[in-house]
């Protein structure tokens, strides 16, 4: 599976690229332990659409190529295909590299509750970046199917493989295309 998000803040860690954000927005963006503080570089960057897009410009190309030497090694292991993670999918433009996309949604309360937990976000800062991403119902629209993600891990994971053994089936041409619905 290329997980987006974690290649994002994997090439942050580079040299190239830490050299390359200091050059930009000065050593601000530095924490003590001198590597990228990415709280500091998420003020610059949604803040100006400008910023958001020069940083985007310098990372997306390290996190594709990632993501291409993770589907060439499940493409060598015969692996049916490969997942991709992105929550940028549609910005990106990676749903055209797809053969199908899944939409995985919480309702807005339960998205709060978990970057407050795992990321210590609150309200306004989750606005901020859901703002500048294409809105959740267009995301919806576009995408093949569509999963909530509001039970225990268990749930979700035997929804998504449902929907996984699906896809796989359209794709050997035994069934009809998606449905476009959750897969309880």
């Amino acid at each position: 599976m290329s997980d987006s998000d974690k290649a994002a803040r994997e090439a942050l860690d580079r040299r190239d690229v830490r050299d390359t954000l200091v050059e930009w927005w000065g050593p601000e963006v530095l924490g003590d332990d001198g590597r990228i503080d990415r709280k500091r570089v998420a003020a610059v960057v949604f803040g100006d659409p400008e910023q958001r897009l020069r940083l985007e410009e310098l990372v997306h190309p390290i996190v594709r190529q990632s993501r291409d030497e993770l589907i060439e090694l499940a493409s060598e292991a015969g692996a049916p295909g490969a997942v991709i993670d992105a929550p940028l999918l549609f910005e990106a433009g990676l749903d055209t590299e797809c053969d199908a996309v899944v939409f995985v949604d919480a309702p807005r309360q339960t998205r709060l509750d978990r970057v407050r937990e795992t990321r210590g976000w609150d309200e306004a800062e989750l606005e901020r970046r859901e703002k500048v991403q294409i809105p959740l119902d267009a995301k919806r629209r576009r995408s093949d199917y569509e999963v909530v993600n509001n039970a225990d891990p268990e749930q979700l994971r035997l929804r998504v493989r449902r929907i996984l053994d699906q896809i796989l089936e359209e794709q050997r041409g035994n069934v009809p295309g998606p449905s476009r619905r959750d897969a309880d």
